[in-house]
């Protein structure tokens, strides 16, 4: 009974001085220029990885597989997560490379790709030095929630690493909120505006639009409704 009564007691403070441990861990990250790589590592650690997805996104499911399918080739998936669209682009004949900061999430997207039967190559890069990551040149690329979570000064930075990875023609489906989420533990937000200045040398915005109620749901959340959630389709010119 007494060991009962002091979990109850000191349970509370433990996970008040987690949260504090949390808190220190990020603020001391912010100095640095990755700080969002500890943010999303320290909620792969906790098990919170609240944008997880058990589909992938409709629009890309038409890229893939509608009238107009786009013709296998290489696809790169930025920031990849635990590899839900690697590994469906993966089982409909391209050859995929993820891409992302967070090892714990690497390992779940190797485990996930190996169970599948998948052959998708996972690899720890930032997105912003994409050219150290990866070698050549990619017919379809892919950004689900990246891009818009990077800080100001990464962006343009981002941008150029892109477009020295795109082949010319390249499709880019790239999906970001427009809303910061009130939770959000980082400066998260993207507008068509914006798509439009970042990407105005050497891509045509094909497309942008606010997701369909049916497109996306995020932690059981509709994504489109809480978020604004923004679906843009890109072209790299030649």
């Amino acid at each position: 009974m007494a060991a009962t009564g002091w979990t109850r007691r000191t349970g509370p403070l433990v996970i008040a001085a987690a949260g504090l441990g949390l808190a220190v861990a990020v603020r001391r990250a912010l100095r640095g220029q990755r700080w969002y790589s500890i943010v999303y590592r320290a909620f792969y650690l906790a098990r919170l990885p609240i944008w997880q997805r058990r589909v992938p996104p409709s629009d890309l499911v038409e890229l893939i597989e509608g009238p107009e399918a786009l013709a296998p080739g290489r696809a790169l998936d930025l920031g990849c997560g635990t590899g839900m669209d690697s590994i469906y682009l993966a089982q409909h004949g391209w050859d995929v490379t993820g891409v992302d900061m967070v090892p714990e999430a690497l390992a779940i997207a190797r485990r996930n790709g190996a169970a599948k039967g998948t052959r998708a190559s996972f690899v720890k890069g930032d997105v912003t030095q994409l050219t150290d990551v990866v070698q050549g040149t990619f017919d379809l690329l892919l950004d689900f929630g990246c891009f818009h979570t990077l800080p100001p000064d990464q962006r343009p930075t981002y941008v150029n690493c892109v477009s020295a990875v795109a082949a010319p023609g390249a499709a880019f489906l790239l999906y970001g909120f427009a809303r910061l989420p009130r939770l959000a533990p980082m400066h998260a937000g993207i507008s068509l505006d914006e798509m439009r200045d970042r990407f105005s040398r050497g891509w045509e915005i094909v497309s942008a639009e606010q997701t369909s109620a049916a497109a996306i749901r995020v932690a059981r959340t509709r994504a489109d409704q809480s978020f604004e959630l923004w679906r843009f389709l890109l072209r790299r010119l030649s």
